[in-house]
Formats: C-alpha cells, structure tokens, sequence
C-alpha cells in the first residue's frame, strides 16, 4: 500500500482479488478494519528493526557516501501529522483555537523524525511522537537516546533547528562523542550578543556557494566562546550573510534576497572549516523540504489510516520503511540516465501498474 501510495486501507481493501496476495500472502487480504486494529498493537520495534537492516545493508554495500563536506548529519526536526477538532485519543495533544464561533479545542499529534544526510538520498531512520503535556525536545531527547543506541557510528554530527539550543541536547552530544549543530537566532541570549559585538568588530570573508556560485556570502567565523556557562565548555559561533537573485513569478522581475544566518556548535576549525559548517547547517532543511514535504505531498504520511497512537507510529514507520526502500530502488538500481529521463513520480506509478496489473475482480451479480 505505501509503495503504490494508494493513501488509504479502504483502497487497499478493494485490491483483495489481487493474485499477488494468494502467491505471496498465502491467504485473502484482512478487511481495512481489521488491519487498523491489528496496527493499534503492533509493535513499533519490528519496524524499527527493519529499518536498522535497511540502514545495514546499505552500509555494507558501500552505497551511503557522505555530502560534500565529508560528515554524516543527523537531522531531528518536528512535524505536525495532522489536527481535528472532533476526533481524538490518548495520545492527542490539545490546543485552544479562537474562532468567530469562539474558541474551540483542537486536537493533533506531532512527532520528531530522525534523518541521516548522504550523499545521494537521506535516509529516514526513527520517529518518536510528542507526548501530550510535553514539548518536542522531550521527544527529540528520547528519540536521540534510541537512535544513538541503534546507529552508534552512523553519523558525526546532530543537526536541529533553534529550539534545539538546549543544554540537555548539547550535554547528551557531548557525552555520546558527537557534535551539535543548530541555529542560534534567540535575541536574549548572551552567546548571541557578545557574538555579534565580536562580529562588528571582525572583517568578514566573502564566499560562493551553491551551484556555480548563485549565492555570495560574508562569514564570521569565531570559537572559544564561553557565554553559555551552563554548558561548560566552549563553543563555536558562524554566521552567514547571502545574497541571492530571484526572479518573481508574478512579474518576471530579478530581485535580491537577503538571509542571516548564525549557528553555534561544538565542532571545531580543524574538523569543520567555514564551508562545511555552513553547508551542515544547510543541511537541516533537507528533511524538511525534500523528506517530509514528499513524505506529506506524495506518500499520504499525514493520513490517519487508524486514529491511535501506536497505529498511528506504526503506519509512519511503514512509510519511512517504503521510503528508504523507493530511493535505494531509484538511486542504486537504476543508471543515471534513467533516472534523468523519467521522474520519482513515473516509477512510483509504474509499481502500482504492477501491483492492479494481476487484479482478478471478482464483482457480485447485479440485482434485476
């Protein structure tokens, strides 16, 4: 059902005449109901070892190649899977939302998803879902410890987002060997302050990036920081002014675009330069953009194939499941010039061909 991105049960349901189930099931298909229940007490580890033996053998193959800048990036960002204002169960969360009607309680559920950066295709690994009364780093925080049990040596580098500025997440880093990178943009903080103070005072470095160097940027780049004194140790701070052009679709016109960007991390200038700070930093809006914006706008993955907390892990751990093995599909399997002539969306269709290709309707007699 995910790799044919049919994006309900009851559409798998009506496949039950389907030959492939008889040869490889060995009995009919269960009704959409009864998958739904029986995913509401699945246990969520079975699928998580999946994807480690995914993550495995890929490994082994040689077929994960870190980016650009030589290190594997762990990404952890939050993501809203859906939100109703009638249905709900134990593990909703609750917000109030003021309406002309007044206010009304809505209910939702969001979850931190975990991706691994390379080279050719990010590779989903683990999700936790956000606990009602709790914040995202609370589930962020389990989800690490879980994903640092599970892939020890899989990555250099934990990536996220300003939230992530905790000491609670650079501590567990630190403890862990590994690195943390995220964005520093809170005003009140003394880190950023006496960063900024400092970067008045320091001539920047000019720098092309991106493809043929469509983007100048000016960076600052400084270590030794000591402001944070909660976390006891020092601290690297980077900064990235760009400037692009971008031409309006509305008017055809070239404009420039003008973003500032300033991380803190741990790593130091001799295991990161400046370029590979700033693409690591970049690289945060890779589950974002590509990950999770696929995963919502061609995978169903905010469908609620069954309102439950388990089922609801368990379905978006299947996705991620059929994700992996899509991509490792398209990028390993087939040649490059295969891949340029015909989009994701063209094989994604052809597997559903596939799959309705045996179909043997079995259609009931029409009444007189």
């Amino acid at each position: 059902m995910a790799l044919s991105r049919m994006g309900s049960l009851n559409a798998l349901e009506q496949t039950a005449g389907n030959a492939f189930w008889r040869r490889w099931v060995g009995q009919a298909l269960p009704s959409a109901d009864t998958i739904g229940r029986v995913f509401s007490g699945l246990d969520c580890e079975t699928l998580r070892a999946a994807l480690r033996y995914i993550y495995t053998r890929l490994k082994r193959n040689k077929a994960l190649k870190p980016a650009f800048h030589g290190l594997f990036a762990l990404v952890v960002d939050g993501h809203e899977s859906g939100a109703s204002y009638l249905r709900c169960c134990r593990g909703c969360l609750r917000r109030t939302v003021h309406t002309r009607e007044g206010d009304r309680t809505q209910y939702y559920h969001r979850n931190v998803t975990a991706a691994l950066v390379c080279r050719d295709f990010p590779l989903l690994l683990d999700v936790e879902s956000v606990r009602p009364g709790e914040e995202e780093v609370g589930a962020a925080m389990r989800l690490l410890e879980r994903v640092l049990r599970d892939y020890p040596r899989a990555f250099q580098v934990i990536l996220g987002d300003s939230l992530y500025v905790r000491q609670e997440v650079f501590d567990l880093g630190k403890r862990r060997g590994k690195h943390v990178i995220a964005v520093l943009k809170d005003e009140r903080r003394d880190l950023l302050q006496d960063a900024l103070s400092l970067f008045a005072a320091e001539q920047p470095v000019l720098r092309q990036r991106g493809k043929g160097g469509r983007v100048s940027a000016l960076t600052w780049d400084i270590e030794g920081f000591t402001s944070w004194t909660q976390l006891g140790t020092e601290v690297r701070v980077v900064r990235s002014v760009e400037t692009s052009t971008v031409r309006r679709q509305i008017n055809g016109r070239h404009e420039q675009r003008t973003s500032d960007w300033i991380w803190v991390t741990t790593l130091s200038k001799k295991k990161a330069p400046t370029e590979a700070v700033i693409e690591l930093g970049h690289d945060r809006w890779v589950i974002e953009n590509n990950e999770l914006n696929e995963l919502v706008t061609y995978w169903h993955a905010d469908h609620l194939y069954r309102h439950h907390p388990t089922a609801i892990d368990a379905f978006w751990l299947l996705t991620m499941l059929a994700y992996n093995l899509f991509h490792a599909f398209i990028y390993l399997n087939l040649k490059a010039q295969v891949r340029c002539r015909y989009s994701k969306l063209h094989w994604a269709r052809l597997i559903a061909a596939e799959f309705y290709s045996c179909e043997r309707y079995c259609l009931p007699p029409v009444p007189i």
